[in-house]
């Protein structure tokens, strides 16, 4: 096992650049591109760096010239021969060959495209611009890039003894969290805390911890490159990128309010089972949910993202009973600012009324919270969102006001269309 303590002390950019793989990032964002490299490959979109707790000062805390650096390491970077074997021969969710012979030539052929990278007002402005399928693979790498800097600004004030105090603190702290989740009976369980993460060297850490601790009940990891490692299954379906670039490319409003089930009428072409996943709240879930087609309703379950997690849960029951469904073969994933508490709460509230799971994110590859003085670990929210698609800007409501994104003037015609009532606002941790 690697001494992260010994390791953050000596790093050198060679032994340890943040970015490893190009498959140092999230299942979901494969999947996804594979569909847009199918359904949309010439749409130009750009994806921004988004940072909502702007009390933390990223540009004066993190060098440009390492971010450069960083960031130009992922240029360099292709698919290996063994990545792409693994990718063309593994089993995804019980099905061989998920990848395609075309799109799979397209990843091995992938470089990354350029950035855009300038300060203002002690934050960064990093932004892609291309075609969908290679700029969208920017995404998870520059977040990972961003939070791995910050947290390394912070150690480099720290000695070797410090350093050791420090992680055995924070192994000890996930070690009980793993503990109490033992507790609770059926738990199924997932990492997916690679955008938001400490360090590679860290979530690579909890997943064995996970592994070790849970056994069967960790059902795997959102990190292909770890998956890999590791032999465990790769997890994750979709995410609210493709609602938001086929919305921001509809041309009326009737257009408008069929894109989200455009997506998903696309995305049931390609996929069966557990990846047939419904994330309803891009626009809100109650609006989603009473707008959906019928063939929804037999999709596999439900994805809750944003706003009160059990309000949610309880919205899409009763969709279910009113379409015919039976809840108790439905799958529940909770996904959104999860720590050990509220798990055991909604597992306590919803086991054995649906199948019940969790995708645990930055509070398990992150919480490093009240470890240093002046809790400079502790983490944010910082997210990379597409913000236009052939020069049109997206927008995103969520359940969550907070979570908003796009312009004003959008976003109220957006509320409108879909017809979004009064929302309640959440503070946004992570």
């Amino acid at each position: 096992m690697v001494d992260i303590a010994t390791r953050v002390y000596n790093h050198k950019w060679k032994i340890d650049p943040i970015v490893r793989s190009l498959i140092d990032t999230d299942f979901y964002k494969l999947l996804m591109c594979q569909s847009i490299f199918r359904n949309r490959p010439d749409t130009t979109v750009c994806f921004s760096l988004i940072n909502r707790t702007r009390s933390i000062r990223l540009a004066d805390l993190i060098d440009e010239g390492e971010l450069r650096e960083q960031l130009d390491h992922v240029r360099s970077l292709r698919l290996s021969r063994g990545e792409g074997t693994w990718l063309r021969g593994n089993t995804f969710y019980g099905k061989r060959q998920m990848f395609r012979p075309d799109f799979m030539e397209f990843l091995e052929n992938l470089r990354l495209p350029p950035y855009h990278l300038e300060k203002r007002d002690g934050q960064y402005e990093l932004t892609f611009e291309g075609r969908w399928p290679e700029v969208m693979m920017w995404e998870i790498p520059a977040l990972a890039i961003l939070m791995e800097l910050r947290s390394r600004a912070v150690l480099a004030t720290l000695g070797r003894f410090e350093l050791q105090v420090l992680y055995a603190r924070a192994m000890t702290r996930l070690w009980e969290k793993i503990e109490k989740l033992r507790e609770m009976p059926d738990l199924r369980i997932a990492d997916f805390g690679t955008r938001r993460r400490h360090s590679f060297l860290w979530q690579d850490w909890a997943v064995q911890a996970m592994i070790e601790g849970l056994g069967e009940r960790f059902t795997g990891t959102s990190n292909c490159l770890i998956a890999m490692r590791r032999d465990i299954e790769a997890i994750g379906t979709n995410a609210h990128e493709l609602p938001m670039v086929y919305a921001a490319l509809a041309d009326t409003d009737q257009e408008l309010r069929q894109a989200p089930y455009r997506v998903l009428a696309d995305w049931h072409e390609e996929h069966d089972g557990n990846l047939r996943m419904i994330l309803p709240d891009t626009y809100g879930t109650e609006g989603f949910l009473a707008g959906a087609p019928d063939w929804l309703a037999g999709w596999t379950g439900i994805r809750i993202d944003s706003g009160d997690p059990a309000t949610g849960a309880e919205t899409a029951i009763r969709w279910w009973q009113d379409r015919g469904e039976d809840p108790t073969k439905k799958l529940v994933i909770f996904s959104d600012g999860l720590d050990v508490d509220k798990i055991a709460e909604l597992h306590r509230r919803f086991h054995g009324r649906v199948k019940v799971s969790f995708g645990w994110g930055t509070l398990l590859t992150n919480d490093f919270r009240g470890l240093v003085a002046g809790d400079g670990l502790a983490p944010f929210s910082l997210v990379c969102k597409a913000v236009s698609a052939n020069g049109r800007p997206t927008v995103k409501l969520s359940d969550n006001p907070a979570k908003a994104t796009g312009p004003a003037a959008e976003i109220a015609r957006y509320r409108r269309v879909f017809d979004v009532g009064q929302q309640s606002a959440v503070d946004v941790v992570v």
